[in-house]
């Protein structure tokens, strides 16, 4: 049985990792290090994952860089540059965590929580919101595959109750990446189980999807309603999100109010056409019971 050949890389192939070996020891220097970042974040490479993942101190670099912030986050006056900079190293991170072969020692590692607390500010200036939209892009690449294992450790880590309150504040952008997280959760049985699982848990998404539907009518994105409605068609995949769902779906989607909205969009009036089907039946006493106690609480 004849092996096969290794393939041959050409000069301009070659060319190109010398460079992003060099930009990743200058990553060692704290002279050179921001540009480096910069550098590297512009890079679409194949490899780029696991070279930085595989290079000695390279990953210790870009946490340092997300944990120099830290000091910061708590003062309205996060500079602009401070922002920039360790928005390079997320999306550094970014790119390991989407590489399937770097993500499950970079679950191991649990380098996800070490962007949690930039998820977590509130405040509303721009370099907070890019600090916030590069760190949901961050969790948003595990989800992106329906990677079972990394759902499972982002459930375990508490990242709903973060992506959840993102969907109710911040930019456009921001709702979108957050609830996008939340859509990919539900595509994912075990997420979805999860979600649906305990009163706590589903009263916590139903009442934030049933907020951001109320908003809209104010204040419309198309981008964020039509998630919301597949977020919601997914819940009623399990018996008891379905259930509940026939109680407290917001009315907005049940009397048309959005209707010229997805006027042009077969695929979201589709998914509201069948969510819509989808809880036409009666739902059981006792599943109504526990939605009443919520609504009332």
């Amino acid at each position: 049985m004849s092996e096969e050949p290794i393939p041959v890389m050409t000069p301009q192939r070659q060319a190109e990792r010398e460079k992003l070996y060099q930009l990743m020891i200058e990553l060692a220097y704290p002279a050179s290090r921001e540009v480096a970042l910069l550098e590297l974040s512009k890079k679409n490479d194949p490899d780029l994952a696991p070279m930085l993942w595989n290079s000695f101190g390279t990953s210790y670099t870009l946490l340092q860089e997300v944990v120099n912030v830290y000091p910061f986050i708590s003062n309205p006056i996060l500079k602009a540059n401070q922002s920039n900079r360790v928005c390079y190293a997320l999306t550094l991170l970014q790119c390991v965590a989407a590489h399937p072969g770097t993500r499950p020692a970079f679950l191991r590692g649990q380098i996800p929580v070490y962007v949690y607390p930039f998820i977590s500010t509130t405040f509303k200036s721009k370099p907070f919101e890019q600090l916030r939209l590069n760190s949901l892009g961050v969790i948003g690449a595990l989800v992106e595959t329906d990677d079972t294992e990394a759902i499972s450790f982002l459930l375990s880590s508490e990242v709903v109750p973060l992506c959840l309150s993102n969907m109710l504040k911040g930019s456009k952008l921001t709702k979108s990446a957050a609830i996008k997280i939340i859509e990919k959760i539900l595509l994912n049985k075990t997420g979805l189980s999860y979600i649906c699982e305990t009163h706590d848990r589903f009263a916590r998404v139903a009442t934030t999807l049933g907020k951001m539907t109320i908003r809209m009518m104010k204040y419309p994105c198309f981008r964020v309603l039509k998630r919301v409605v597949r977020c919601y068609l997914l819940i009623t995949e399990n018996e008891l999100g379905r259930s509940a769902l026939r109680v407290c779906l917001p009315d907005p989607l049940r009397d048309g109010t959005f209707s010229s909205a997805m006027q042009h969009d077969p695929c979201a009036k589709q998914w509201l056409k069948t969510l819509l089907k989808n809880l036409e039946s009666r739902a059981p006493a006792v599943m109504l019971q526990v939605v009443e106690s919520t609504e009332g609480s």
